[in-house]
């Protein structure tokens, strides 16, 4: 099995972007799990959780993540946010991939954001019940996920004041030299 790496981190802070621009500097492979989880199912996200719900969605996501983990080409990996919640998808990246969190304020993550409808989460949450709307859900969201991330990071990068490039650039400075020679 190969040693990927893998980029977590709370919607918004940029994970798909900067995996695809590490990739192409680390002649890797790019993957997405939440664009194989709509491959897989025919559908887009906010289908799925529409359809099946957020637990339907979240069985999806841990088969395609084994799956991509399992695969002998050593890629960079974006993960979906929520992704750490299940605890066999912590023990999973933490045994076959060297994890990078890209850290983010509630507030970057919501002027990122902002009110995007292809945000299940935040679209149940849009004018909902939470005071504050998708700004005070993405802080609560962090708050809950903030020690998972912490338990699978091999490296953390706050991305608050950083450019995609520029956190990409650290990645491959930071973590280039180290692949294949483990953790």
């Amino acid at each position: 099995m190969a040693e990927h790496l893998v980029l977590v981190g709370m919607m918004g802070a940029g994970k798909s972007t900067v995996a695809r621009l590490v990739a192409a500097r680390l002649g890797r492979p790019y993957v997405d799990t939440d664009t194989e989880v709509e491959k897989a199912a025919g559908s887009s996200v906010a289908e799925i959780f529409s359809v099946h719900g957020e637990a339907g969605f979240r069985a999806e996501e841990s088969r395609v993540l084994a799956a991509v983990l399992s695969a002998d080409v050593p890629a960079v990996v974006s993960v979906g946010g929520g992704a750490v919640i299940d605890p066999a998808n912590r023990d999973a990246l933490r045994a076959g991939a060297t994890v990078v969190w890209l850290r983010a304020r509630p507030e970057t993550l919501a002027r990122r954001v902002g009110r995007n409808a292809d945000r299940p989460l935040l679209r149940a949450l849009d004018g909902g019940p939470e005071p504050g709307g998708p700004a005070a859900a993405l802080a609560r969201i962090e708050a809950q996920r903030r020690g998972l991330y912490e338990e699978v990071a091999s490296v953390v990068i706050d991305v608050d004041t950083l450019a995609p490039a520029a956190v990409a650039d650290r990645v491959v400075r930071d973590l280039g030299p180290l692949q294949g020679q483990g953790r």
